[in-house]
């Protein structure tokens, strides 16, 4: 198992920006993809970025293409997700996840087999 744990959350105007990190112990970090995910209110949880174990491949929901931008550095065991142009419809509790098996992407929730425990992101209008 993988431990994750989210930093970086806040409250953010409209337009803003926010960078969230993911530290990750336990594990071979480095063999395992990993992906931003969030849940708003009432909703369910959703895909946000998703990044390969080497950081080469990168997907992203279509809600947040061009604004959002997930990395990850292996030596320092953390992933990022750059959020820009910020919108109150951003607003979420924000997970990250870690694949289940080595090398598989994660682009959806039933592929996370650590979850870290959420930061809020909140944007105001």
């Amino acid at each position: 198992q993988v431990q994750l744990v989210e930093s970086g959350g806040g409250l953010v105007q409209a337009g803003g920006s926010l960078r969230l990190s993911c530290a990750a112990s336990g594990r071979t970090f480095s063999s395992y993809a990993m992906g931003w995910f969030r849940q708003a209110p009432g909703k369910e949880r959703e895909f946000v970025a998703g990044i390969s174990w080497g950081g080469g491949n990168t997907q992203y929901a279509d809600s947040v293409k061009g604004r959002f931008t997930i990395s990850r550095d292996n030596a320092k065991n953390t992933v990022y997700l750059q959020m820009n142009s910020l919108k109150p419809e951003d607003t979420a509790v924000y997970y990250c996840g870690a694949g289940k098996k080595p090398g598989m992407l994660v682009t959806a929730t039933e592929r996370v087999g650590s979850w870290g425990q959420g930061t809020l992101v909140t944007v105001s209008s």
